[in-house]
């Protein structure tokens, strides 16, 4: 039988359509996959990984022009192999239905409970800057909740986009799982389709614009966004080991990290100790930046806009320290060193807009409640990270400001722990995956009541007036 209530955008690609239709015929025809089929799928996700290895990197590689082989193995190959196998290993778990409480006095003998149902066909969004998990962390979520899947990749990742495209029916149907490249600008079209849930991980800019296409078929969505992610290191810590710390996180795919310190908050005075710090750091982790270790900026116009924004700094008034002192980079090849950026404003273009890249403004603060104030003015941040090892401290930055994520004493952590819910909040997202939270996120937590042989409500059936009103003020009676 047809779907009548389907219909698609003017201008949608056949492609789209017809992989849609066979995904949604799938999907009628087996709703609630077993424990054993979803496992099955979740192996076939984590074979992908194993066995393509090489040629996953390559094409990561091929289209940064220079992607750090390691980043690519850390941050995408094992953290996705890792996510897989265990949400095999819970998946028993996560799917049984869960007793809720019920009142004896009010539904004697009566049970309830709820349990989780596949919601159908779901569409993922796919950013360039860590395309690999950005692909399948999400999938691993929506195949253990029993759905079907379309991937559409970025336009910056066509390499890996057509390495997908044929990988993946050596491991699924179609009607399971579909690879698309973004084709110039398909975005639209595919964001309008009548997923079942739409999951998008993109700028807040781009976030609005997909959320006004769910909306023409109330599509629930997933918005993994960004913004500008505070980092503060308290006096009590050692300066030494921020700087180690932070730098690693700065220098990690050359800063193009939606979680990234995107301005650090020093105290006052303790600037030029961090820079020093930091340019030691570098020089014992980064002899050289131009020998394939650290990965390049995605493309010509995202390391134009860099260069664009640090000008614009330095214009009015700020001061630009290169923390690999020596080492340049490479224009030619989009190689960018990490630079500090003290004397920073908010007229500024690098503290009004995320910076996804390896420039970091400082700015130093007396107080720990003029850090707060300032946090508390602008858009909510998608992480924050606190150095300190007061723990007044740390639960004074956790309690009085409010973000996706929070890492204490480190940086990115919370979010490469596929155990902890990822997700932002206000303009930085809405909505959470990684392990069972991404699990619930992908499927309809079904609520259920089941009436006892005997009804207690029958004692309040019409005319109120006698003993439905004497019930119901003793039933009352005992609530107050």
């Amino acid at each position: 039988m047809a779907d009548h209530h389907i219909s698609f955008a003017a201008g949608t690609p056949a492609e789209f359509q017809e992989t849609y239709l066979k995904q949604r015929a799938a999907y009628k025809a087996n709703r609630v996959p077993s424990l054993e089929e979803r496992r099955n799928d979740l192996r076939g996700i984590h074979r992908l990984l194993v066995d393509n290895k090489d040629a996953l990197i390559a094409a990561v590689n091929q289209d940064y022009g220079c992607r750090s082989s390691f980043e690519t193995k850390l941050t995408e190959l094992l953290q996705c192999q890792d996510a897989t196998l265990d949400a095999i290993k819970q998946l028993k778990k996560w799917m049984k239905p869960q007793k809720r409480h019920v009142d004896p006095t009010q539904y004697p003998l009566a049970k309830a409970w709820v349990f989780p149902q596949p919601v159908g066909v779901v569409g993922i969004v796919v950013p360039w800057n860590f395309p690999i998990a950005m692909t399948f962390q999400p999938m691993i979520c929506a195949f253990a909740a029993g759905n079907r899947v379309m991937v559409k990749m970025s336009e910056n990742s066509n390499a890996l986009a057509e390495l997908f495209k044929r990988l993946a029916p050596k491991y699924f149907s179609a009607d399971k799982l579909a690879f698309f490249e973004d084709g110039g600008g398909r975005g639209p079209q595919f964001t309008q389709l009548p997923f079942d849930h739409l999951f998008f991980t993109g700028s807040p800019m781009t976030g609005r614009a997909v959320m006004a296409n769910c909306a023409q078929n109330l599509t629930p969505v997933t918005l993994e966004l960004g913004g500008k992610s505070p980092c503060v290191v308290a006096p009590d810590y050692s300066m030494r080991t921020a700087a180690e710390r932070i730098m690693w996180t700065k220098m990690l795919n050359a800063g193009q990290i939606c979680t990234n310190v995107d301005y650090l908050y020093l105290p006052e005075g303790k600037v030029d100790e961090f820079i020093r710090e930091a340019q030691a750091i570098t020089a014992e982790r980064y002899p050289s930046i131009t020998n394939g270790e650290y990965t390049a900026i995605i493309d010509q116009r995202q390391y134009d806009r860099l260069q664009e924004t640090l000008a614009d700094a330095v214009a009015k008034g700020a001061t630009a320290t290169n923390l690999c002192p020596g080492r340049n980079g490479d224009p030619a090849q989009r190689i960018m060193p990490p630079i500090a950026v003290t004397g920073v404003t908010d007229n500024m273009i690098i503290m009004q807009r995320e910076i996804f890249g390896p420039l970091l403004p400082i700015k130093t603060y007396r107080t720990k409640e003029e850090v707060v104030d300032y946090i508390g003015d602008h858009h909510s941040p998608l992480a924050l990270y606190v150095y300190s090892n007061d723990k007044a401290i740390q639960d004074y930055y956790m309690h009085n400001t409010i973000s996706g994520g929070v890492t204490i004493n480190d940086g990115l952590m919370h979010a490469g722990l596929h155990t902890l819910p990822f997700g932002g909040v206000g303009n930085s997202g809405m909505g959470h995956y990684h392990g069972y939270e991404g699990f619930q996120t992908f499927s309809k937590l079904r609520p259920v009541f089941k009436q006892s042989p005997w009804r207690s409500i029958n004692m309040l059936m019409p005319p109120y007036a006698g003993k439905a009103a004497k019930m119901l003020d003793f039933m009352m009676k005992m609530k107050s």
